[in-house]
């Protein structure tokens, strides 16, 4: 069923209330029905072209070190020196921050080689291990791990056996990462390492491949429910055993032929898991945007082609799987595609035209789009309220545990630009509230009290968990689920690892005055749920309550 739009009427009438809840530190640039805007800093000092949400509520956020400077300084006299530097060998600004959600505050973060255009993954025990980037970067690997002190990124040397620049990384069920593709790289590796610390070819990437514009890095991949992993890149997608190196599955290309990977860049989502304990799970991935063939060779000619407006839909389980086109309300390049807790779909950030790269995009897309899975064909899609800023090329998207969508980057250019230029480098953070979190919906709300992962307790595969929690208004016991969803990392619009899981068997009891109790099931293996944490909330007809951290092991 399609979430009903919102009346602007009543959000109005509950506009006082909305200001007396919200912290002072928090500006309010646009309110409305249609979703909110909040500007959060107006500047950390670098341009958030990566993100991650890690399970203590800070947020790594960091920028490539190969530019010159930034607008932050290193704290206590630190420096990176780095005699490879071709612009500064002596830099004594930051390229990274720890941004603190529930503070609203960011601290400097030290990056010794270049993490342009890299990859991660946070492991089970809650460490962010990235990999990659450009020139003395592009085979080293760094770890940070959340905390509440001073800890700062560790660099390990090189972990890596090849280059990896714009390279795609997954958690697998066992808690290591396989990192697949990047610039002229037609190949993957894991990390860590184990007793065969190789390289293994894989010919789709070189199939993949369109000469002199490559339109096949950053591949969109998603863990299958049958331990799989599907894999597109460029136009087309297969299913592929990675213990065994075999493609399992050839799909066919999306409908039209046109590129939707890096430069030509759309984006992607494995769409909501549920059924989970069904022999057989429908998985379906949702791809939208992008470039049409030949446009990132025309911007080198100030020829700016319309990006695509449609995106594809294919069930990658079924046994003739087929593309399912529709029409999104805006064309859309560099979009980011972001999961929401009550399983819509959220499209925002981009450009109308042209592609991904320095100065290759046009006509700021500034209005967000939801996507509602369960909707009527036709009808799937809500266009929200326009930013005022434009979310260009290095921008990125993370759902934060209240609900928010953390929004930040935009910079099409080498260095940064702040005047005279088309796009200006943008160091800026904002917070988009999607419609739920209108505070006309709050006496539907759940706030959750408990629940038998809370404390430091750990979830098991395949077991009954228990969360307490309350509703305001009159509860409907048939319109509550339970929502776990696996933090992204984000990067040129694709948020890898972002999945979501409707934990099943639901059964509500009241236990008291506006307080219920809902048992459901967890995960049955990590083929759905890789071992990590994992934000869980309650929803309640589509409105989610602010989410709990659970771990599942």
């Amino acid at each position: 069923m399609q979430m009903p739009h919102y009346s602007s009427i009543l959000f109005f009438l509950f506009l006082q209330l909305f200001f007396a809840v919200q912290p002072c530190h928090r500006v309010v640039t646009s309110a409305a029905a249609g979703g909110r805007w909040q500007l959060l800093q107006k500047s950390i000092g670098i341009v958030a072209m990566h993100m991650q949400l890690l399970n203590n509520d800070r947020v790594v956020i960091y920028d490539r070190t190969d530019f010159g400077r930034s607008n932050l300084s290193l704290p206590g006299g630190k420096c990176r020196d780095d005699s490879s530097e071709v612009v500064v060998k002596h830099d004594c600004t930051a390229h990274s921050v720890e941004y603190d959600v529930l503070a609203n505050k960011f601290r400097p973060l030290m990056v010794q080689t270049d993490v342009w255009c890299s990859s991660g993954a946070v492991v089970p025990d809650g460490s962010l291990i990235q990999t990659g980037g450009f020139s003395d970067g592009e085979r080293k690997v760094r770890t940070f791990y959340p905390c509440n002190g001073d800890c700062d990124w560790v660099e390990t040397g090189d972990g890596l056996k090849a280059k990896r620049w714009y390279a795609t990384n997954h958690i697998l069920p066992d808690g290591k990462q396989i990192i697949i593709g990047g610039r002229r790289q037609f190949n993957y590796e894991f990390y860590p390492k184990t007793s065969s610390p190789g390289v293994y070819s894989l010919p789709f990437l070189l199939q993949t491949n369109d000469r002199g514009s490559e339109n096949n890095l950053y591949p969109f991949v998603f863990l299958n429910s049958d331990g799989n992993l599907f894999i597109f890149a460029n136009n087309r997608a297969i299913l592929f055993d990675y213990k065994t190196g075999k493609v399992v599955k050839t799909y066919p290309a999306i409908p039209g032929g046109d590129p939707r990977s890096y430069p030509s860049t759309g984006s992607a989502v494995l769409l909501p898991l549920k059924n989970l304990d069904a022999a057989t799970i429908e998985a379906e991935v949702l791809v939208c945007g992008g470039a049409p063939k030949g446009s990132f060779e025309k911007v080198a000619k100030r020829n700016f082609v319309k990006a695509l407006d449609t995106c594809g839909r294919i069930k990658i389980n079924d046994p003739n799987p087929q593309w399912v086109m529709e029409t999104m309300p805006y064309a859309r390049v560099m979009g980011d595609m972001t999961l929401l807790p009550n399983g819509a779909v959220l499209i925002i950030n981009g450009a109308g035209a042209g592609t991904a790269g320095w100065e290759n995009g046009r006509n700021p897309v500034l209005n967000p789009v939801l996507y509602w899975p369960n909707g009527a064909a036709g009808s799937r899609f809500e266009s929200l309220n326009p930013n005022t800023i434009p979310r260009m090329y290095h921008s990125t998207a993370i759902l934060l545990r209240d609900g928010r969508v953390l929004v930040g980057g935009s910079n099409p250019h080498i260095g940064y630009e702040f005047n005279g230029v088309l796009f200006p480098t943008e160091l800026s953070l904002e917070a988009f509230s999607p419609p739920y979190l209108d505070a006309q919906h709050n006496y539907v709300r759940p706030t959750i009290v408990s629940s038998t992962a809370s404390k430091g307790k750990y979830i098991g595969y395949g077991q009954k968990l228990q969360v307490r929690f309350k509703v305001t208004g009159k509860l409907l016991a048939d319109r509550i689920s339970v929502t776990m969803v696996a933090p992204a990392f984000n990067t040129h619009s694709y948020s890898m690892n972002h999945r979501l899981l409707v934990l099943g068997n639901t059964k509500v009891t009241s236990v008291g005055a506006s307080t219920y109790d809902v048992q459901v099931t967890t995960p049955r293996s990590g083929y759905l749920a890789p071992s990590g944490h994992y934000i869980l909330y309650v929803v309640h007809q589509y409105i989610p309550s602010t989410g709990i951290w659970v771990k599942i092991l």
